[in-house]
């Protein structure tokens, strides 16, 4: 491999037709697209001046579409999207922050075993039934700690923080700091 695929000097037009970068948009590792399949027309739109470092990595299902505002930069945080999830301007989103619109497996105990036997080997993949997913939004100016987890539906308003490890699967509203597992606010910023 060219050093050249680690340190963001590469060919961006080897990206996937359906990829909008906006403009000085910055892409260290051409390996945060090896997982992209999504079929829809953008699937992914990265807007003006956002970075996109070390270990991001885009897992974007056929009919998902992630996009990404302005000015933001996503250092190491993992996307897993099959619908919908929106990120907003000026985001800090960090190292192994994990975004999900789905669980990407049923929950209900009878569901997850009819799907384990359809995805086996043998199984009949036609036969898994269907995921279950919700929008994730994240508003202007949310800062995202290390390890944190966004779970499907959740909403961060603009201005929030989310403490590193905690686990959102709710509404966080405009300008408070969410922590723990489950996510609560702890306080509103000034």
């Amino acid at each position: 491999m060219d050093i050249g695929e680690f340190v963001g000097d590469w060919n961006y037009g080897a990206l996937p037709p359906n990829v909008r970068l906006g403009k000085d948009c910055f892409l260290e590792r051409r390996a945060a697209f090896e997982r992209f399949r999504s079929r829809k027309n953008p699937g992914l739109v990265l807007g003006d001046r956002v970075r996109v470092l070390t270990w991001t990595t885009f897992n974007v299902e056929p009919d998902g579409v992630v996009t990404v505002g302005d000015d933001s930069v996503l250092i190491g945080a993992v996307f897993m999207c099959a619908e919908s999830i929106r990120i907003g301007a000026r985001c800090a989103i960090s190292y192994n922050v994990t975004i999900t619109d789905c669980d990407f497996h049923p929950i209900e105990l009878e569901a997850r075993r009819r799907d384990a036997i359809a995805a086996s080997p043998a199984g009949d993949r036609s036969s898994r039934p269907p995921l279950v997913t919700r929008a994730v939004v994240i508003e202007d100016d949310v800062w995202i700690g290390t390890g944190a987890i966004i779970l499907k539906g959740a909403r961060i308003g603009a201005g929030a923080s989310v403490a590193p490890g905690a686990v959102v699967s709710c509404s966080v509203p405009p300008n408070a700091f969410a922590v723990g597992n489950p996510a609560k606010v702890a306080e509103q910023k000034p």
